[in-house]
C-alpha cells in the first residue's frame, strides 16, 4: 500500500521523535498498540479519574505532538487516551490508502478502538480532523463529544498568507518556515513551541500530508456535543462556522478568546475544565462570549 512517508529513513526519524517526546513526558503512562479497520493504532493511556476522555488529534499532529493538552486532562483528573490517527505522522500505520479517504472508515475506526480499550462510556474531544472523526463515530460507549476547531461541517478558509505559509513550509521544509506556518495557525502574537516546530519540520521533509477531510458523516444515534473554535481561527473563523454548527448539530458555537486554530497548544487547562460540567452549554464556555 502507498505510504505517508517518503523513505524508510524518514518515518524512522518521525518515530524516533514521537517515542524521545514520551519517554521524557513527566506523566505516568502506558502505551499499547491495537488493531482497528485493520490497522495499527498506538495508544497513550495516563491518569485516573471518573471520567475517560479519547483525544483524537488534527492532521499531521498526533499524542506526542499534544503532550500540553494531555498533561491538562490529567491534571484536571481525567483518565486520558490519546490516539494516533493511522494515517498521519505518529506510531500507528502509515499506510495511506486504509481509508481511502472516508470519513465513515475513520468513524468506524475510532468506535473499533474505544471498545477495545475503554469498557465504561467516554467524552471524545476531538480538534480538526480529529474532532470530523469524532463526528462520524458511532460507537454506543461515546457518552459526549468536545469538538474543538471542528472540520467536516464547512469549508475550510484559505487566505493568501496561508496559502504562502503553507507552500514555503512543504516546498522548502526549514524551521523558520514551520514556524511561520505555526504562527499563521496560533493567536496574533504567540509564539510556538520549539518542539512543534522541530516535528512541523520533520513532517514537511519526511512525510505527505493529507487534505480536508470532507463532510463529516453523522451518525443518528444523538449525542451531547459542546463545540468551540478560536476567537482568531484562521481556517474556520467563528462566523464562518457558526452557521454551519447551527445548521448541521442543531448546537451553538463558544468562542475561546485569545486563541487560533491551535486552540489545544493556546487554551490545554481551558479546555479540560469544559469536561468538569457535563451539562455546559457553549454559550458560557468562555468569558468571553459565544459566536454571533
Amino acid at each position: 500500500m502507498d505510504s505517508i512517508y517518503r523513505s524508510t529513513t524518514g518515518k524512522e526519524l518521525i518515530r524516533r521523535w514521537c517515542h524521545d517526546r514520551l519517554d521524557a513526558w513527566a506523566v505516568p503512562h502506558e502505551r499499547t498498540t491495537v488493531t482497528a479497520g485493520s490497522a495499527r493504532t498506538h495508544v497513550v493511556l495516563a491518569g485516573d479519574g471518573p471520567t475517560t476522555v479519547v483525544f483524537v488529534p488534527g492532521t499531521n499532529f498526533n499524542a506526542a505532538a499534544s503532550l500540553p493538552l494531555a498533561t491538562a486532562l490529567v491534571a484536571a483528573g481525567h483518565r486520558v487516551l490519546l490516539v494516533d490517527v493511522p494515517g498521519q505522522p505518529g506510531l500507528s500505520s502509515g499506510e495511506r490508502a486504509l481509508s481511502g479517504g472516508r470519513l465513515s472508515w475513520y468513524g468506524a475506526w475510532l468506535g473499533e478502538v474505544i471498545e477495545k480499550v475503554s469498557p465504561e462510556p467516554v467524552a471524545v474531544m476531538g480538534h480538526s480532523f480529529g474532532a470530523a472523526i469524532a463526528l462520524s463515530a458511532d460507537s454506543p460507549r461515546i457518552s459526549r463529544l468536545v469538538l474543538v476547531s471542528p472540520g467536516g461541517l464547512t469549508r475550510l478558509r484559505l487566505t493568501p498568507a496561508v496559502l504562502a505559509a503553507s507552500a514555503a513550509w512543504f516546498l522548502r521544509p526549514r524551521p523558520t518556515h514551520s514556524a511561520r506556518l505555526l504562527r499563521a495557525m496560533l493567536a496574533p502574537g504567540r509564539q510556538p513551541r520549539e518542539e512543534l516546530v522541530d516535528w512541523m519540520t520533520l513532517v514537511a521533509r519526511h512525510a505527505r500530508s493529507s487534505g480536508a477531510p470532507g463532510a463529516a458523516v453523522l451518525p443518528t444515534r444523538p449525542v451531547p456535543r459542546l463545540v468551540v473554535t478560536g476567537e482568531h481561527d484562521v481556517f474556520l473563523p467563528p462566523r464562518r462556522l457558526v452557521t454551519a454548527v447551527r445548521g448541521t448539530l442543531c448546537a451553538e458555537l463558544g468562542v475561546v478568546s485569545a486563541a487560533g486554530h491551535l486552540v489545544v497548544e493556546e487554551r490545554p487547562e481551558f479546555l479540560s475544565a469544559l469536561l468538569e460540567d457535563p451539562g455546559r452549554s457553549a454559550s458560557r464556555e468562555d468569558p468571553g462570549r459565544s459566536a454571533p
